[in-house]
């Protein structure tokens, strides 16, 4: 009885991250024309949209996310797992001011509005010159049932902060956040003194906050945690045609690595927060020490790669 209590429970282990996959969208985001060249070791491109899809009226209000229709970039981020070094997450602010291929100057997520996940990507490479070897993209719905899945995550705001736009009321100090409350500390910007700036580090404390919790053993272990978490994370997941459910996995060990606090997580280089153009505040990178943090990340080796973090 136990060898097939052992069993059954080792085949719905391994059979409910396919079962969830069948729920996620694939789409062909690798469309450009020309590409950089493959680097060492692997890029992601992360993508936390703001669609809607699959929330009912309620669920909006719950969440305060409101009722516009379609789906803008709220966060991008590429995760770089490297042949050598630690794995690195680095923020590419939405409101970066960068060319556009095919529609001039804009800001970053621009890209994502007018064309999709294809245009973004493109514009990425093209910004960057780093190729990306896979795209995950994450809605609102799957954002919080994963965090709901996994019991909360840790959030630890070092002031009271009440926002009206996101929702957010919670007191300064380290404190359990279920779904909601961690959508909106990871969107919440206007009562932020230092703006996307400030949302940019609490959506990448989320993220390694996040990764702690799932690759808990706790989440193998409890039978209801796993299959929310894969469940939570599909239905509102994205990927490039070429992801599979293997290939994903992969890249639980560097997510592990992350969620210990091994990892690098920081911002694109802005010699300037406040830029005005013509398409209202925008942020502009520090060009040179971009573009050597991104040479760095296209040699497969991201030792040392901290020292492009910078603190407002």
């Amino acid at each position: 009885m136990i060898g097939v209590l052992l069993l059954a429970w080792l085949v719905f282990l391994v059979a409910t991250p396919f079962i969830a996959w069948g729920k996620s969208t694939k789409e062909p985001v690798f469309t450009a024309a020309e590409r950089p060249e493959k680097q060492p070791g692997t890029v992601y491109l992360l993508a936390g949209s703001d669609s809607r899809d699959g929330l009912d009226d309620a669920e909006r209000e719950r969440l305060g996310t409101g009722d516009t229709e379609g789906k803008r970039a709220d966060t991008m981020i590429m995760y770089v797992v490297p042949k050598s070094g630690p794995p690195t997450m680095i923020s590419l602010p939405r409101d970066s001011y960068v060319p556009i291929p095919g529609h001039g100057t804009n800001k970053l997520n621009a890209a994502y509005a007018i064309g999709g996940p294809e245009l973004l990507v493109a514009t990425v490479e093209s910004v960057t010159g780093v190729r990306i070897d896979h795209y995950i993209e994450v809605g609102f719905g799957g954002f919080v049932n994963v965090i709901d899945a996994v019991g909360g995550v840790e959030i630890c705001p070092k002031e009271d902060i009440q926002d009206k736009n996101s929702r957010l009321d919670v007191k300064a100090g380290c404190q359990n956040a279920d779904g909601a409350t961690a959508l909106a500390y990871a969107r919440m910007r206007y009562a932020d003194p230092l703006g996307d700036l400030g949302r940019m580090h609490r959506q990448r404390e989320m993220m390694s906050g996040v990764a702690k919790k799932v690759v808990s053993p706790w989440t193998v272990i409890n039978p209801f945690r796993w299959w929310g978490v894969n469940m939570g994370m599909a239905s509102a997941l994205t990927v490039d045609e070429d992801t599979s459910v293997i290939g994903l996995a992969r890249i639980a060990p560097s997510v592990m690595q992350v969620g210990r606090g091994k990892g690098v997580t920081l911002m694109v280089p802005v010699s300037d927060p406040n830029l005005q153009t013509e398409v209202g505040s925008s942020m502009k990178w520090d060009s040179e020490e971009a573009l050597a943090m991104f040479e760095q990340v296209k040699s497969g080796d991201t030792t040392g790669i901290e020292r492009f973090k910078q603190e407002f």
